[in-house]
């Protein structure tokens, strides 16, 4: 089954910001660029590109939701030089969050919003391997502290349990956690944890602090799916309201968003066909859970 894959929803610098991530982060590369004409939001570029070997995607589709810490990108350097490059070039013209320097859990960390608004946390990791450079870290806050726990085993059944997690690669761990006196934190709640969805790492924490943000469609996970039944396993044990939703996109019980996707749009939006490629935007803006069946049709419509 191919990865999951964070989609970041940008204003209209999709493409601008592709170019940066992809020219300062080693093996990255832009994939692929496809224009959708007559969506809700106008014509929206579509970026695919690898970061570190991984995939992401990015669309401009207007100024609807705004990147915020709920959601940031752990990225590991082997070295200090490298730490500081990334960090300085990724933090022009945007805000330190916690400052470059030395921490309990690294020799050189820092925490920052880059101009476009979206989280990096930029570690010194050393020399150790990587499997994965960089992690996606989901920071649970508002009505949702105090959950990461439940969450992480949440998202664990469900990929473990679905079609394609037979293979072992699904698994959730608290790392640490809060002890006494660190209020506004409860004693107990997670303070990290590491868990992995079909092979792929993700990380999670609980924060008590004063936030003005939480989980939003900025940032979504694209579930790629082989079948039908996998499309109807994630849409039904994912999603708050599986009778709500739009264009596969759900949210869950956390406020955390999800593109439940059929792999055979990457072929139905990647030709160069452009009447069907319309035929199959025109389909899919009609859905709320994605209809395999349905899409092949307006893709072989004549």
């Amino acid at each position: 089954m191919p990865k999951i894959t964070p989609h970041l929803w940008f204003d209209k610098e999709a493409r601008e910001a592709t170019e940066l991530y992809t020219s300062l982060i080693p093996n990255s590369k832009i994939m692929n660029i496809k224009t959708l004409h007559n969506t809700p939001s106008g014509d929206c570029d579509i970026v695919s590109f690898e970061l570190s070997g991984q995939p992401f995607m990015a669309v401009s589709a207007g100024p609807l939701f705004k990147f915020n810490p709920s959601v940031s990108f752990h990225l590991k350097c082997k070295t200090k030089n490298e730490v500081d490059a990334i960090f300085e070039k990724l933090s022009a013209g945007g805000k330190v969050l916690m400052p470059l320097g030395s921490y309990p859990f690294s020799d050189r960390y820092g925490w920052l919003e880059d101009k476009y608004g979206l989280s990096w946390q930029v570690i010194l990791a050393g020399e150790r391997e990587m499997k994965q450079r960089i992690t996606s870290v989901l920071m649970f806050v508002g009505r949702v502290c105090g959950k990461t726990e439940e969450a992480v085993n949440f998202y664990a059944e469900v990929f473990k349990n679905s079609p394609a997690g037979a293979d072992g690669t699904t698994n959730a761990n608290i790392l640490a956690r809060y002890g006494k006196g660190e209020e506004p934190d409860r004693e107990g709640t997670v303070r990290y944890s590491s868990f992995t969805l079909l092979g792929q790492e993700f990380g999670a924490m609980d924060s008590a602090r004063e936030h003005k943000f939480a989980f939003n469609e900025a940032i979504s996970f694209i579930v790629p799916c082989e079948t039908q039944g996998e499309i109807n396993y994630f849409w039904e044990r994912l999603s708050a309201d599986p009778k709500g939703g739009q264009c596969g996109w759900l949210k869950d019980r956390y406020g955390l968003s999800w593109q439940i996707t059929p792999t055979i749009m990457n072929e139905m939006l990647g030709g160069t066909d452009k009447n069907r490629t319309a035929r199959v935007t025109k389909a899919f803006l009609k859905m709320k859970r994605f209809d395999i069946e349905a899409l092949k049709r307006a893709y072989e419509e004549e």
